[in-house]
């Protein structure tokens, strides 16, 4: 018995380290956003925490916290600069208040089309970007798709920037943006998202700008019943990890990360366009009169606000390189 006893109590001991030693090699990744559970982003975050498993065999978990649980976007970003949060999504609209060069996405009709988005989200430029707010503590990991915003209006189609003059309309907190709205014509409001369902139906705004997802999973069809497809930008959303986790990552881990990203990248595309098409389909049902104007019009409009930067050698630079860039 006295034999018997040490050896049980040694077991045991090596048990407690050998289970301490397991929870110490995994590590689980928090990742916050503002969005809902049906949303094509909360479905790839999920696949990507399915792959990140599978990649790692169970040594890195993902765990998601949606719908503003943790702060808007920009609250979150503020939470992966003091290591408090690991990954955020945000649009790439809001980044370019840690990471300058990200507002050349906001400027209207940068991309000729969908394919040439992609060519650059995903080619060299895209991926210069996402590292541009490291020295903020934040480093992007890849792009969704979040298709393109267009204006959609409480009284009346807007069919051509004439039809803006003397409208409030909602849009996010980006200096780009209100530029964008300012030169159609409209008077640019920011309102946090939370709050501009109640801001359309007391008149606070006149209408506002998004994605025909965004636009029928916020209900806002049930208040604006004018949607105009003008396209004006194709504004991504971004993957954003910590610096303070990411630097504690091994290259391995690193790789299984990345891995798993980028299979819910394509995913989420899939899902997106998909998403669009149901989402014309329902507001459409539900009374919305959607339009598609002729683009060249809003074009020749914003054309002053490539014209302002002309000065910035950098902006500029990389303006024509979007432009131009031919990226497979």
């Amino acid at each position: 018995m006295k034999t018997i006893v040490p050896i049980f109590i040694s077991f045991l001991l090596l048990m407690t380290f050998t289970s301490c030693e397991t929870l110490q090699n995994e590590k689980t990744i928090k990742l916050a956003h503002g969005l809902d559970t049906n949303h094509p982003v909360h479905k790839a975050m999920i696949r990507m925490g399915e792959e990140l498993d599978k990649n790692s065999k169970g040594k890195l978990k993902l765990e998601i916290y949606p719908n503003q649980q943790l702060g808007s976007e920009r609250q979150c970003l503020e939470l992966l600069q003091i290591g408090s949060l690991d990954m955020t999504k945000v649009s790439a609209a809001v980044m370019e208040n840690f990471s300058p060069d990200m507002k050349v996405f906001g400027l209207p009709f940068i991309f000729k089309d969908r394919e040439h988005t992609f060519n650059v989200l995903d080619g060299t430029i895209g991926k210069e970007l996402l590292d541009g707010g490291q020295k903020y503590w934040l480093k992007g990991l890849g792009y969704y798709d979040a298709g393109s915003r267009s204006f959609y209006t409480k009284e009346k189609t807007v069919e051509t920037p004439k039809d803006l003059e003397g409208l409030k309309i909602r849009v996010m907190e980006s200096v780009t943006a209100m530029h964008m709205v300012t030169s159609l014509g409209g008077s640019p409001t920011p309102i946090s998202s939370g709050e501009l369902y109640t801001a359309l139906q007391q008149g606070v705004v006149d209408g506002a700008e998004n994605n025909p997802p965004t636009f029928y999973l916020s209900r806002h069809y049930e208040v604006c019943k004018y949607f105009s497809l003008d396209e004006h930008t194709t504004i991504p959303d971004v993957l954003i990890i910590s610096t303070h986790l990411w630097e504690t990552l091994s290259a391995q881990e690193k790789e299984w990360l990345q891995s798993a990203v980028d299979v819910s990248i394509e995913y989420q595309r899939k899902l997106w366009a998909k998403a669009e098409l149901e989402a014309l389909k329902a507001v459409k049902k539900a009374g919305v009169t959607v339009v598609k104007p002729d683009k060249t019009m809003f074009k020749n409009k914003v054309e002053s606000i490539y014209e302002s930067y002309k000065n910035d050698a950098q902006m500029y630079s990389l303006i024509k390189r979007i432009q131009e860039s031919q990226e497979l």
